[in-house]
């Protein structure tokens, strides 16, 4: 984080694998399987408040928090009053620079991070030569000792807390330690600052180094921790951090700036310029001149600004590429200030974390889905423990939250946490979901053999487990809650601790269908998919209220807060595929329904999420309408969650206070606008609004190993190119009608061999869905080939 600052620069560092505490207990509650019986007894006699009391006996430790490393400080030393201020971050390259005058002498500072070489680079200049004179200073949080390894060398070294307890903890007298002698004592790290090159006297202390008569100074940044993995303590079984940075420093110091720069470059724009997305032309005038902050403002105001509605769409794909390289991007991507951080910056499983990875695959960063792929491997060993010890289960399950150790238990402090959040059984089964979408957009079978389908199968044993059968002859989920919500009863009592709730009805659909999915496609477990097809017949179903809304309970009770941020029962709209005005029109009328209901209100999550909603509703311009609301510029902190939301100066979402997961909400919602595939064709321009008339996109991705440029105007697409990774028949439905390129208009697109195209078959076309319900779009069949590209024209 680069703070511009003039004369005392602050950029704060963190490490991705920095976490206070260790690897997790098999067994943090004793004997807690044993209060499922009294739990269940309760909930099928209709007593909640009994249950909800049982259920806490069903409750663990908290997860552990993502921490700070420390603080690079620039003390400068200048001659006058800065003028002509400018900074910047260029997402293109992925290069941040803060520029002024001082004196007569114009200071430049740029900075970037090469993932190739592990570094952080800090160029400085000054126009006059000798004009440079500054201090590079590092300090942290956390207790540590700076040492000076040479001439031009600084070293702070340190650990993490033993235990950082979650910032809405008030009971805990110490919620801070650095020894804990029932556990693992934190994570080791090493941070070196080493002066690559500099004109200029340098003198090193323990206080920084010191450049004096300069006109340029390069600084390098490396760091290491101890982290050996989620399953080995950290300073018992730890890494040599000390050796890595060691070895990062051999490798990249013989390079020069401009060969790390280089690769660097390389890197990043391999990832970045996969995707392009131009809407309505390009902003012109002044309006493209202004800061961030400013062109926020206006478009508060109602002006229009399609640039900096792309702007945020790439700056989004530049989060992700930043913020998910080794370790899953947490609640505030990588970027942590606080060792007691709000709700310690892990991965907020009923929600949160899984929204930060829904534009992965469409928006062509299939890569970056890994470290969270990785992820759920870890979660599963812990739990099996937990499905064991707190179910007497087998497979395995996780809940609420989760962190670095892969915590699964449900979290809570042993009975201190309410259990509307708390004793949520459903999250690892969400993750899931994203084990087999990664399948569905790579087609990558060995992933699926080897990876996917075993973790897929284990959770889905879980909940063969957990269901119990109801009175009425119902598979359903007890106890179920449905995040973070309250009921009420017919008596007006409010309750949040039920049975078969539709958000853990509709996962466990999801699942089951994806398990039956991928046994298929191995051709394996014939029985085991046979049985699950019969469980998900006897599956508690979707029920409409009497409002005309989608039910969220196991009764058609109201809520004690009708807008509450969480829409959990939605999930069977997106990011499930239960329901879908293509196929299930009554139910997405439901849906709707219960969405005008909620309101358009919420925190910067939730109402990224109510795009992807609208969107999935093929509503564009009510998806629309709510990323402007997700792009009101707002610099107040707070907590009033359902007036809250928006968008920080630099961009970043507010929750508030800042979560990641609403700017990847944003861009998942930008995407399924433009073009959606889980109803078993690819869904052009589903959702595009009317402010979007005309636009183009460039390499999006969708289910099937498709690859997709599409050019529009008027809402009617007029180019369409489509790369077949693998092959089979590709059904497109989009606005209007288009035709096979002939091989004149072929000769004119840019890197396409003409040769590899095939004539579209009149018998291609389709009329329309039998239920779809937008006038003007068509269906067509496109036979590919592995490796071909299709280019189709409007009509």
């Amino acid at each position: 984080m680069i703070f511009g600052r003039v004369s005392t620069e602050l950029i704060q560092l963190n490490e991705a694998t920095l976490w206070s505490g260790g690897p997790v207990s098999n067994d943090p509650t004793p004997g807690a399987a044993n209060a499922l019986p009294d739990v269940r007894a309760a909930l099928f006699r209709q007593d909640y408040t009994e249950a909800a009391k049982q259920v806490r006996r069903i409750q663990g430790v908290y997860t552990e928090a993502y921490q700070p490393l420390g603080d690079l400080l620039l003390r400068q030393t200048l001659a006058g009053d800065s003028s002509a201020y400018y900074r910047d971050l260029n997402v293109s390259t992925a290069t941040a620079t803060t520029r002024f005058t001082s004196g007569g002498v114009t200071y430049t500072r740029e900075l970037f991070v090469s993932a190739p070489d592990q570094v952080i680079v800090v160029r400085l200049t000054a126009n006059r030569k000798g004009a440079l004179n500054l201090t590079a200073a590092l300090r942290s949080l956390h207790p540590v000792r700076k040492t000076v390894v040479g001439p031009m060398e600084l070293a702070m070294r340190g650990k993490s807390p033993a235990k950082a307890v979650p910032n809405y903890v008030d009971y805990d007298k110490k919620p801070v330690r650095y020894d804990d002698s029932t556990g693992c004592n934190g994570t080791r790290f090493d941070l070196r600052l080493r002066i690559r090159s500099t004109d200029g006297q340098v003198t090193a202390d323990t206080a920084g180094l010191h450049i004096r008569g300069a006109s340029e100074a390069v600084l390098y940044l490396v760091a290491a921790t101890s982290f050996n993995g989620f399953d080995k303590c950290p300073d018992r079984d730890g890494r040599d951090e000390q050796a890595l940075v060691d070895a990062y420093l051999k490798r990249v110091l013989p390079k020069s700036v401009d060969a790390i720069w280089q690769a660097h470059i390389r890197d990043y724009q391999s990832y970045a310029n996969r995707v392009s997305l131009t809407l309505n032309g390009t902003t012109t005038g002044t309006v493209a001149q202004l800061p961030t902050d400013e062109r926020l403002k206006r478009y508060a105001q109602g002006s229009n600004d399609p640039t900096l509605e792309s702007l945020y769409f790439e700056y989004d794909r530049y989060l992700l590429i930043s913020s998910s390289r080794t370790t899953a991007a947490n609640l505030q991507g990588i970027w942590n200030p606080m060792v007691r951080p709000p709700w310690s910056s892990n991965y907020t499983i009923n929600i949160n974390t899984e929204m930060n990875y829904w534009p992965a695959e469409v928006t062509n960063l299939s890569e970056l889905h890994r470290p969270l792929l990785d992820l759920i491997g870890s979660v599963a060993v812990t739990g099996r423990n937990t499905a064991r010890t707190f179910y007497g289960a087998g497979g395995w399950v996780a809940h609420h939250n989760t962190d670095i150790w892969g915590a699964s238990n449900p979290v809570g402090d042993r009975g201190k946490g309410d259990p509307n959040w708390a004793n949520w059984a459903m999250g690892g089964n969400w993750l899931c979901q994203h084990l087999w979408e990664h399948y569905q957009f790579t087609g990558d079978k060995n992933y699926l053999r080897t990876v996917a389908y075993p973790l897929m199968k284990e959770a889905a044993q879980f909940c063969v487990d957990f269901l119990v059968e109801s009175p009425e002859g119902r598979l359903v989920t007890a106890p179920a809650t449905s995040p973070e919500n309250i009921f009420i009863t017919e008596n007006g009592q409010k309750e949040a601790v039920s049975v078969a709730t539709t958000m853990d009805m509709g996962i466990i659909w999801d699942l089951f269908s994806n398990v039956e999915q991928a046994a298929q496609q191995l051709n394996t477990d014939a029985d085991f998919r046979l049985m699950l097809a019969q469980k998900k017949q006897k599956l508690f179903p979707l029920q409409i209220g009497k409002a005309g809304d989608l039910q969220e309970w196991y009764h058609d009770w109201s809520a004690e807060d009708p807008q509450h941020r969480h829409v959990s029962h939605l999930f069977v709209l997106h990011p499930g595929r239960e329901i879908s005005p293509l196929t299930t029109p009554n139910f997405a009328a439901a849906a709707r329904k219960t969405l005008e209901i909620r309101g358009d209100g919420g925190t910067g999550w939730s109402k990224a999420w109510k795009i992807n909603f609208w969107a999935r509703l093929h509503d564009g311009n009510h998806a629309y309408k709510l990323l402007r609301e997700l792009l009101r510029l707002t610099g107040v902190e707070g907590t009033e969650y359902a007036k809250g939301g928006g968008t920080y100066p630099n961009l970043l979402c507010a929750h508030p206070p800042f979560q990641i997961d609403g700017n990847f909400g944003g861009l998942s919602g930008m995407s399924e606008m433009l073009l959606q595939s889980q109803d078993g064709l690819l869904n052009l321009l589903p959702a595009c609004p009317d402010a979007w008339a005309s636009g183009q996109v460039r390499g999006l991705k969708a289910r099937g190993g498709y690859t997709l440029d599409m050019d529009w105007q008027k809402g009617r697409l007029t180019r369409l190119v489509v790369q077949s990774a693998q092959g089979g028949i590709c059904r497109l439905r989009l606005p209007g009608q288009v035709r096979m390129s002939g091989k004149n208009q072929l000769k004119a697109a840019q890197g396409v061999n003409p040769n590899s195209f095939y004539q579209l078959p009149a018998s291609a076309y389709r009329t329309r869905q039998p239920n779809d319900p937008t006038p003007g779009y068509s269906v067509y069949d496109l036979p590919t080939e592995p490796g071909k590209t299709y280019v189709l024209l409007g009509q």
